[in-house]
């Protein structure tokens, strides 16, 4: 009695190990196994054999195009709307192997077009030093540039090209209330691949050095990848406009994106152009003065007011600072071995902004241009007084006055 359960539980073994092994190999059961388990099925989708020497292939295929979501259509309208104005920029210099031979050497950049004049707007580093420039346009026509002004300060240049037809104008925007956090997109020719877009958000505004050591201010920080051939082109918001120039990347040595890109506000780039189409060169700002930079231990040393500022040395006869009445040093003393001349008004800030080094004063003037009014503040003795100074422009008065600013 006791082995009958045995038994039964080794005949029900045995026959569903002869069911799945021989009766369901001949696909005997296979039409009940389809109709208990309806084959998987994908929403927009059927299925395509493809046939070949290694069998058959069951490939799942949409049965339509994708629609694109919100953030990729305002991505592709983006790219549709400043394309046809961005440019890639070759420019040729020559440079002398061992034996004195010339040997052409090419770099490449970005750039914009501003009208349908055929003006473009890049770097000046883009084409700095180039016996010849070459701009290509996105439909790859290709058309001699002229190079009409450059702004070394700015590390801005503004080329020409001539008989180039249905030229599409960049839209340009404003920079003065720009967001951290806001998207952004680049367009140009990262090494020479052109139309290459990437996106990112504004990092930071704050400012920088250029690549001359050149103070730029609210320099526009963005993590959208930028590489070598994207300097001079545009920086876009959402709605395609421009609100920068690319101009460098942070790249700890290594020649390619860190994630740190900076651009150049387009308003300062407005501001140029306006002095280009105005005067056919970029009219600098000036004080025509001289000045020396005060720390805490010079300030305690001939007891100033404060210890910080730029200390009036010298005076341009005739300049803008001796029109509005400032004083410049009436004392020869030395630092170190160099002479200089104490007693002068001490420059302590700029239109409320606070000046305490030459740095301060430089990137202050470069939100302003020649014939701005300015109000420094500064100290006579110990009085604190605040002067007005139209400002002359840089160009009128180069020379003649050493470390002027």
């Amino acid at each position: 009695m006791k082995l009958r359960p045995v038994l039964l539980v080794v005949v029900i073994l045995t026959g569903f190990y002869y069911l799945t092994t021989h009766v369901g190999s001949t696909g005997l059961f296979a039409p009940w196994v389809h109709r208990a388990v309806p084959p998987a099925t994908v929403s927009g989708a059927n299925t395509a054999p493809v046939n070949g020497p290694m069998g058959t292939f069951e490939l799942t295929q949409a049965s339509a195009a994708p629609a694109y979501d919100t953030e990729e259509q305002q991505n592709i309208a983006v790219y549709k709307k400043a394309l046809p104005s961005v440019v890639n920029i070759t420019s040729t210099a020559v440079a002398f192997d061992f034996f004195y031979g010339p040997v052409p050497q090419q770099g490449q950049g970005s750039g914009f077009i501003l009208d349908k004049q055929g003006h473009i707007l890049t770097n000046n580093h883009v084409i700095d030093n180039a016996q010849r420039v070459e701009v290509t346009l996105s439909d790859k026509h290709k058309y001699k540039a002229t190079v009409v002004g450059v702004d070394k300060g700015h590390d801005l240049a503004l080329l020409l090209i001539n008989n180039a037809p249905n030229l599409q104008p960049a839209t340009l925007a404003e920079s003065q209330n720009l967001t951290v956090g806001q998207r952004v997109y680049a367009l140009g020719n990262p090494f020479g691949l052109s139309g290459t877009m990437t996106r990112g958000i504004i990092s930071a505004i704050r400012s920088i050095r250029g690549p001359n050591n050149n103070p730029i201010e609210d320099a526009i920080q963005t993590d959208a990848a930028v590489n070598p051939g994207n300097s001079g082109g545009p920086l876009l918001n959402s709605r395609g406009e421009v609100i920068g120039i690319t101009t460098l990347i942070a790249n700890n040595g290594a020649d390619q994106s860190s994630g740190i890109g900076f651009a150049i506000p387009v308003n300062t780039a407005k501001a140029v152009i306006a002095d280009f189409a105005k005067y056919g060169r970029v009219r600098r700002p000036s004080l025509d003065i001289s000045t020396l930079e005060i720390g805490p231990e010079v300030a305690e040393q001939i007891g100033l007011p404060a210890d910080y500022g730029l200390l009036i040395e010298r005076v341009l006869p005739g300049g803008a600072s001796e029109k509005a009445g400032l004083h410049g040093g009436t004392q020869r003393a030395y630092q170190g071995n160099m002479p200089v001349m104490l007693g002068g008004d001490l420059i302590v800030a700029m239109d409320g902004q606070e000046i305490a080094n030459a740095q301060d004063l430089s990137a202050a003037m470069n939100s302003h241009k020649a014939g701005d009014e300015v109000t420094l503040t500064v100290f006579r003795g110990r009085k604190r007084m605040d002067v007005k100074v139209k400002l002359n422009d840089a160009t009128d008065t180069q020379g003649q006055v050493g470390r002027e600013t």
